[in-house]
């Protein structure tokens, strides 16, 4: 794939598509104790701040979570992310699990919403910066969505809530930890850079 490609959403779409995948490869849908995140391992076996993302505990949990990474996918080639938003994302993945050690009680987590948290924030705070007020309206909306999921789901409650449509207890920390890690992320990788371009499909007259 050329540069040129790769400044146009495609190696966003295949960071996209190695989170999609990888969880149905390496491990399909159950309980992983060897790469699922637990807080009392986690420092001596530090492949968990990334392989806890490829662990789902049903089918249900993991075709939730593929559709998420095809939508923030499309998202990202939508805007035309550029490398270093890619690379933002993939700095957040880590930095989104290494947050659960702030809710102690969390004995073990798998799954791949809090790194979907981060693409979106990565996405909005890519589009704030771009040339018209369109995108930037855009990038504005979306922020603001996800912050405003993150407070409705209260990350500072002790208990999990369980969710019937999932069949486990979700981990609200999880996502709030993706949305602050991909927007801090976001900002420190797009500092010094010129603000970018929109996609054709928001800047066309057609």
């Amino acid at each position: 794939m050329s540069r040129a490609a790769l400044t146009r959403g495609g190696a966003w779409a295949g960071f996209a598509l190695l989170a999609l995948l990888a969880p149905a490869l390496v491990t399909g849908a159950g309980r992983e104790p060897a790469i699922d995140w637990d807080p009392s391992r986690a420092l001596a076996e530090p492949w968990r701040l990334w392989s806890a993302a490829w662990v789902h505990l049903n089918t249900r949990h993991l075709a939730v979570n593929a559709l998420g990474a095809v939508l923030v996918a499309a998202l990202g080639v939508a805007a035309r992310l550029p490398w270093r938003a890619c690379a933002a994302w993939a700095a957040a993945w880590p930095l989104t699990h290494a947050a659960l050690w702030l809710q102690p009680g969390l004995a073990s987590y798998g799954g791949l919403s809090g790194v979907l948290h981060a693409g979106v924030a990565v996405a909005a705070v890519w589009l704030l910066r771009a040339t018209t007020r369109r995108a930037r309206a855009i990038g504005a909306a979306l922020l603001c969505g996800l912050a405003l999921k993150v407070v409705l789901e209260a990350p500072w409650r002790a208990t999990l809530p369980f969710s019937d449509a999932l069949g486990i207890a979700t981990v609200p920390l999880a996502h709030a930890a993706g949305a602050v890690a991909g927007t801090l992320s976001a900002w420190l990788w797009s500092c010094g850079t010129p603000a970018h371009r929109d996609p054709p499909a928001a800047s066309s007259s057609s």
